[in-house]
C-alpha cells in the first residue's frame, strides 16, 4: 500500500542509482573537455567532433534503451543496472586506446549501448522505492548527480590529461598515451565499483508504492527481444507477420520509410552545402559526415515508428498511454528539443571558454568544472521539493508550472551569458544560467512517469530516451558544430544558435499546464479501455 515514508533502504538505492546517472554523464561527458586535443591528434573538425560526441554514441543509445527498457519492466533493474554499469566502463576504457577515429567511434558505441540501461532501470526502480509525494526531490537528487557527473567530466578529463601530457613528453608516455586517452582510462575505473554494489542492492516490488502491485513477467527476456525485432529495420517485416498486421499496418510503414529516407537525402544535400566537410576514413571507406549523420537521424526516426506500431499489435494498454494523452506525448517533445539545447550548449561550452578567453585546459577544467558541478546540484535540489509542494497546491499542475518558468527564461539569459567580455563576466552570469536552466528535469521527470502505469514506466523512459536522444543529443552537438564550421570557428553564434527551438517548447508546455491535470485523471480509463487487466 502506498506510503509517504522513505526508507534507509530508499535512501540507499537512490544514493546508487544517483551515482550510475553520475557515472553515465562523466563518460558521456568526457569528449566534450578532451576535444581541442582529440581534435588535433585524430585531424578532425568540429562537425566530426560533433557525430562522436552526438551521434554514434546516440543511435546505440536510443537504439539498445528499447529492449533495455522492456526489459526493466519485467526482470531485476538492480541486476539489469550493474551489468550494463560494467559494460560501458569497459568501453571507456577502450577509448585509451584508440588512435584514430573510427576505434573512437567503436568506443562510443559501446558507451551508448551501456549507458541505454541508466533512465529505464533507475527510473523504475526508484518509483517503486519512494512514494509519489516524494518523487520530485528524488528526480532532484537523480539530476543533481546528472550535473554531478557534467562537471566531473571536465575536471577529472581536463587535469588527468593535462597533467599526463606536463609528465610525459611527447614519445615517452607508457603505451603511446596521448593526455586524453589517459583520461578516458581514469575516467572508466570507478563505474567497476558501482556495479558491485548495484548487484547487491535489494529489488522492491513492482508498483507497491502506487498501489498498484504487478504480477511478475515471466518471459521478460523474450519479450524484450521481441521489442528489439520488432524496431529493427528488416525484423520488424518479421515481426509484423507473427503478428498478423494489417494491410494499413505495411502501408504506413512502407510509406513513412519513403519519407522518412527522401527527407534524410533533402538533409544531407543541404547540409553539405552549408557546411562542407572533408570525407571521414572509416576503415578504409570515405563517408560524408553528413551522410552519416542524417542515415543515423533518419533510423532512429524509422525505428521509433517501429516501436510505436509494434506496441500497437503486441501492447495495446501501453500504447494508448503514450499516444492517447496528450501530456506525455507533450512532455515527451519538449524533454527531446530542450536536450538538444542542452547538449548542444554543454558540447562546445569548454572549447568556447578556451577559445574566446583563452583559458588553459587545467583552468576551464577546475572552473567549468566545478561551477557546473555545484550550480547543477542547486538548481534540482531547489525545484523538485519545491515541484513537489506546488504540484500539491495546484491540483498536478506545480511541476508543469516550474518546468515552464525554467525553460521560458534561460534562452534569455543565456544571450547575456554568451556574449561576456571575459571569462570573469562570462563565468558570473554562467552561475544565473545553470541555477535556471536545470530546474527544469526533476519536475518534467516526476510528472512524465506518473503518467504512466508501473509497468510502463521502464518502456515510457525508453520511449523518452530515444526521443530526447536522436532530436537532442543526435542533433543538437551537431547542428552546433555544423554552424559554427560553416562561420569559420564563431562558437558563440553556434552555441546560442540552439535556442532556435526555445519558442516550441514554451508553446508545448503551455498547452500542457493546461491538459496534464486531466490526463493525469484518465490514465487508468485508458489502459482499461485497451485491455489492462486493473
Amino acid at each position: 500500500m502506498s506510503t509517504d515514508k522513505v526508507t534507509p533502504a530508499a535512501w540507499y538505492a537512490l544514493l546508487l542509482v544517483a551515482l550510475t546517472n553520475m557515472m553515465s554523464l562523466l563518460d558521456r561527458n568526457i569528449l566534450a573537455i578532451l576535444a581541442p586535443s582529440i581534435k588535433a591528434d585524430l585531424n578532425i573538425g568540429d562537425a566530426e567532433l560533433g557525430l562522436l560526441y552526438g551521434t554514434v554514441f546516440a543511435l546505440f543509445y536510443a537504439l539498445f534503451s528499447l529492449p533495455i527498457g522492456r526489459l526493466a519492466d519485467g526482470w531485476m533493474r538492480r541486476k539489469l543496472l550493474s551489468i550494463a554499469l560494467a559494460f560501458w566502463s569497459l568501453s571507456t576504457g577502450f577509448a585509451a586506446f584508440a588512435h584514430g577515429f573510427a576505434m573512437l567511434a567503436l568506443s562510443r558505441l559501446g558507451v551508448g549501448i551501456g549507458e541505454g540501461a541508466t533512465t529505464p532501470a533507475g527510473t523504475s526502480l526508484l518509483f517503486d522505492y519512494f512514494p509519489p509525494r516524494r518523487r520530485g526531490l528524488a528526480m532532484a537528487v537523480v539530476a543533481s548527480s546528472i550535473a554531478i557527473g557534467l562537471g566531473a567530466s571536465s575536471i577529472i578529463g581536463g587535469v588527468a590529461a593535462d597533467w599526463w601530457d606536463t609528465r610525459y613528453a611527447a614519445g615517452s608516455a607508457p603505451l603511446g598515451f596521448a593526455g586524453w586517452q589517459f583520461a578516458f582510462f581514469v575516467a572508466c575505473l570507478p563505474g567497476f565499483v558501482l556495479a558491485v554494489l548495484l548487484w547487491r542492492l535489494r529489488e522492491p516490488e513492482r508498483g507497491v508504492m502506487d498501489g498498484i502491485i504487478t504480477p511478475p513477467d515471466p518471459h521478460p527476456f523474450r519479450a524484450s527481444l521481441g521489442v528489439l525485432s520488432s524496431v529493427l529495420p528488416g525484423t520488424n517485416w518479421l515481426s509484423f507477420v507473427r503478428r498478423k498486421a494489417s494491410s494499413r499496418d505495411w502501408l504506413v510503414n512502407a510509406v513513412s520509410l519513403f519519407v522518412i529516407v527522401l527527407a534524410m537525402v533533402f538533409a544531407t544535400r543541404w547540409t553539405s552545402e552549408f557546411a562542407p566537410r572533408p570525407s571521414l576514413d572509416l576503415g578504409g571507406v570515405a563517408i560524408n559526415p553528413h551522410a552519416l549523420q542524417w542515415t543515423v537521424v533518419g533510423f532512429g526516426l524509422y525505428v521509433t515508428l517501429n516501436l510505436l506500431q509494434g506496441l500497437r499489435l503486441s501492447d495495446r494498454p501501453v500504447f494508448a498511454v503514450l499516444i492517447k494523452s496528450p501530456s506525455v506525448a507533450i512532455a515527451l517533445g519538449a524533454a527531446s528539443l530542450q536536450m538538444m539545447i542542452n547538449y548542444g550548449v554543454m558540447g562546445f561550452t569548454p572549447s568556447f571558454i578556451m577559445h574566446n578567453y583563452k583559458q588553459s585546459l587545467t583552468d576551464t577544467a577546475l572552473v567549468f568544472g566545478s561551477l557546473s558541478a555545484a550550480i547543477g546540484i542547486l538548481g534540482p535540489m531547489i525545484s523538485g521539493p519545491l515541484s513537489d509542494k506546488l504540484n500539491e497546491r495546484f491540483d498536478n499542475r506545480g511541476r508543469v508550472l516550474i518546468t515552464l518558468l525554467s525553460l521560458g527564461l534561460s534562452p534569455i539569459v543565456a544571450f547575456w551569458v554568451y556574449t561576456a567580455p571575459d571569462a570573469t563576466s562570462f563565468y558570473i552570469r554562467f552561475v544565473l544560467y545553470s541555477v535556471i536552466l536545470t530546474q527544469w528535469l526533476p519536475p518534467l521527470y516526476a510528472t512524465l512517469y506518473d503518467l504512466v502505469l508501473p509497468r510502463m514506466r521502464g518502456i515510457t523512459a525508453s520511449t523518452y530516451t530515444i526521443s530526447s536522444t536522436i532530436f537532442g543529443l543526435g542533433i543538437g552537438p551537431y547542428f552546433v558544430g555544423m554552424v559554427s564550421d560553416a562561420r569559420g570557428g564563431d562558437l558563440p553564434f553556434a552555441i546560442l544558435s540552439a535556442n532556435i527551438v526555445a519558442p516550441v517548447i514554451v508553446v508545448l508546455l503551455v498547452v500542457m499546464l493546461f491538459r496534464v491535470r486531466k490526463d493525469r485523471e484518465r490514465l487508468l480509463i485508458l489502459a482499461r479501455e485497451a485491455g489492462e487487466p486493473i
